[in-house]
């Protein structure tokens, strides 16, 4: 069910209706700065819907998810119960028909609970605008109804073991045989490798370079797909990631997405809105750090005072406030130019995301620095959001490549 519909029942997971005392109470978000502000009054509502939805049904639950590596199915089907299982998805397919901005604020709001299923979610949804707006009708309304319910999940199926920032590079093949085309090769680093049931996967079709690349769709259950151990990581433990591995795996001709050549362009271009969610999450995970962080300085007292009136701590706290918010503006920005579909918008989301995921961080370690020795220990959850947010500057590209995409198009264009 779209958002949309569901804010004019003011209906929340699990049919509990919101709950406020006030509509300022109901659409504050973050107790240091206000994360609302500049948002439409529709806005401020999914706001409000996702917070509610992160706190209820994410928050308790997370740290146990974390330390037993539990991939959170159902907790995931409620949420897609809300329309977050294909928020940028036409609603035509199943999906919320929402926009870019919006996704960006959602995924933020439930991030301060759980960055690490935040972002496979944001995985998910960015595998169900590449089958809307490139896949045939008839494959789109094959998949999308059961992928935007998360009755069913999918991957997204890019870096090999020796193609990462050179993306390009691939060597997953697929060779034309009657209907089918038969794939070989394997992909690493997959999230939801070996749970998902859909894998859309870049391989070679053509010659070597991006122009001889094309995405296909591989169903899990399909002969000669494998996957292989689950990867043993610092955060993100309520996802899987797993290779997976095509041998003489067949794929109908039927589920191509676009034409032969097209992979590279849908890849790069999921990217662009992966760049920004991913980007979203690590605002989620430096807003609810920075409201511990406030918290924790309001109450410990050392040398007689509590710590937010030693003055280098309050420094410390502005620069964090100030990153945050200088953040939350440049993501928000990227995503309307990706929404506007502007020049500059692949500029603007590599900017983003290079800056954003780079200063959560910090803000998060800055956090943890202030708690001292408790910010270390498991009982607290700063470990959790600095360890789940370090991957973010690694993956959809990694942030040295953010910096060879801002540099080509600034420094060196012509």
């Amino acid at each position: 069910m779209a958002l949309r519909s569901l804010l004019r029942s003011s209906v929340v997971s699990a049919g509990r209706a919101i709950q406020s005392t006030s509509a300022a109470s109901l659409r504050y978000f973050g107790k240091a700065v206000d994360g609302s502000i500049g948002l439409s009054e529709e806005q401020k509502e999914f706001q409000a819907m996702a917070k509610d939805f992160a706190d209820n049904e994410l928050l308790p639950f997370a740290e146990e998810w974390d330390q037993k590596e539990v991939f959170p199915v159902e907790a995931m089907r409620k949420g897609a119960e809300l329309g977050f299982g294909g928020i940028y998805t036409s609603v035509e397919n199943g999906g919320s028909g929402l926009g870019r901005v919006d996704a960006a604020v959602i995924f933020e709001a439930l991030a301060t609970a759980d960055p690490s299923t935040t972002a496979y979610i944001s995985i998910h949804n960015m595998c169900c605008w590449m089958l809307d707006n490139y896949a045939s009708d008839d494959l789109a309304q094959a998949y999308l109804p059961s992928l935007t319910s998360m009755d069913t999940f999918a991957s997204y199926c890019l870096t090999e073991p020796n193609a990462g920032s050179d993306a390009a590079s691939l060597k997953t093949k697929a060779v034309k045989d009657g209907d089918d085309y038969v794939l070989n090769g394997s992909k690493a680093f997959i999230s939801g490798g070996g749970d998902s049931d859909v894998y859309l996967v870049m391989c070679r079709t053509g010659g070597e370079g991006p122009k001889g690349i094309s995405c296909l769709l591989v169903e899990k259950d399909t002969p000669g797909l494998s996957f292989g151990a689950k990867e043993r990581k610092l955060g993100w433990n309520s996802q899987p990631t797993r290779m997976v591995m095509f041998d003489d795996v067949r794929v109908p001709k039927s589920r191509m997405l676009g034409k032969e050549g097209d992979g590279f362009k849908i890849a790069m271009a999921g990217l662009d809105g992966g760049r920004i969610n991913i980007a979203a999450c690590s605002l989620g995970g430096a807003a609810a750090s920075v409201d511990i962080a406030k918290e924790y300085l309001a109450t410990r007292k050392q040398f007689g005072t509590s710590l937010n009136n030693f003055q280098h701590l309050q420094f410390k706290f502005a620069d964090m406030v100030t990153n945050l918010t200088a953040s939350r503006l440049m993501v928000r920005e990227a995503a309307r130019q990706l929404e506007l579909k502007t020049s500059t918008a692949t500029l603007q989301c590599a900017m983003a995301k290079q800056f954003a995921t780079d200063s959560c961080f910090n803000i998060v370690n800055d956090a943890l620095q202030m708690h001292g020795g408790y910010g270390y220990l498991k009982d607290y959850p700063l470990q959790r959001y600095l360890r789940d947010l370090r991957v973010h500057q690694i993956l959809e590209g990694t942030n040295e490549v953010m910096r060879v995409i801002n540099s080509r198009q600034t420094l060196l264009k012509q």
